[in-house]
């Protein structure tokens, strides 16, 4: 192990025990996703996958976010004022609805999540209760809360930990950060219940995981585009856009997996211009961007979801297209998540 590398790790262990001897619980049950690597495994479509999944079997969940880079520190619920009589909300509770406010990946769930609250808040405990506070009793009845990108939230207890590794590129280089995407050391995988394994079907991944955790529920889950939105929110088919040639631009984590996903859906995509993880776009990006979709004769310029979000209040031109996406739970990992919140509350 480099210096740097036991350095940082020195940090987390520190910070660790800190909050390990400190953490609450919430009176219902929690689920966290999260993972060991720095990002662009799927936490967001995964929650939102979950969240779904808990809902149409009869769960009424609630999701704890801290709204990275949101300037609202909460805690707040995220999206428009109508979520106020959707969820029948009581004693005028704070709200935020907007990428500045809220982050833009909250704003993303709360916006696809129309019948499940979205909390913003760092301390997800804090959280939690400001939703039991304001959530009307017959909503709370079975109520479930997801965690989300929360494997290393120490403060608070939870029942249910599942873990996400890329299957393309779980553990990146194998090194801790600085040097490398690792938040852990990948012993940390023992304290998992569930690994979910995305973007792509790595069954070598299985042997990895279960040197590890042998008594971890392992799970493969398919991620395909679906269907594009336009720039005034129009659906258009996803053989509308098929044998086109597009301009690609995302601002994510890992944005050749975005390029593959518009490859697989039929798209051919001439080039794909890349920004940080979470970046907030001004015009002159937009700008950029159009500008290299005409020299390349491109059909469309299509973007993620997740840059939607922080885009569509500048002007992206008619022919921006962006992707929508969706990652598919299969039944047997529900089944195995239902089975553990209908069992007893776990001590972890």
């Amino acid at each position: 192990m480099n210096f740097l590398e036991a350095i940082y790790l020195c940090g987390c262990r520190i910070k660790k025990n800190y909050w390990m001897k400190r953490r609450k619980r919430l009176p219902f049950k929690v689920v966290s996703i999260g993972n060991i690597t720095t990002g662009g495994t799927g936490k967001t479509p995964a929650t939102i996958a979950l969240a779904e999944g808990l809902r149409l079997r009869g769960y009424a969940p609630v999701i704890l976010t801290r709204g990275y880079r949101g300037k609202a520190k909460g805690p707040c619920f995220v999206g428009p004022g109508r979520i106020i009589e959707s969820f029948g909300l009581s004693g005028a509770p704070l709200l935020c609805g907007t990428v500045e406010e809220a982050g833009d990946e909250p704003l993303l769930m709360a916006e696809k999540l129309e019948k499940v609250p979205v909390v913003k808040c760092a301390d997800r405990y804090a959280g939690g209760n400001f939703a039991l506070r304001h959530l009307n009793g017959e909503y709370l009845e079975k109520a479930v809360f997801i965690l989300d990108d929360g494997f290393q939230h120490w403060r608070l207890y939870r029942d249910l930990d599942i873990v996400l590794l890329d299957g393309a590129k779980p553990f990146g280089n194998g090194r801790l950060l600085p040097l490398g995407v690792l938040r852990e050391p990948l012993g940390a995988l023992k304290r998992a219940d569930a690994v979910l394994v995305t973007k792509t079907r790595n069954s070598g991944l299985l042997e990895e995981i279960r040197a590890i955790n042998p008594a971890a529920f392992v799970s493969f889950s398919e991620y395909a585009i679906d269907s594009f939105i336009d720039v005034t929110g129009s659906d258009l088919a996803q053989e509308s856009v098929k044998a086109k040639k597009a301009m690609a631009f995302c601002g994510i984590a890992r944005p050749e997996s975005f390029r593959n996903a518009l490859i697989s859906a039929g798209i051919e995509v001439c080039d794909l211009i890349t920004f940080r993880d979470h970046h907030r776009y001004k015009q002159a990006d937009i700008d950029l961007v159009c500008g290299r979709a005409h020299e390349a004769g491109a059909d469309y310029i299509i973007a993620t979801e997740k840059d939607m979000v922080k885009i569509r209040e500048l002007r992206p031109g008619k022919n921006v297209l962006f992707a929508r996406a969706a990652l598919k739970l299969n039944e047997e990992i529900l089944s195995f998540i239902e089975k553990k919140l209908d069992g007893p509350q776990a001590v972890k």
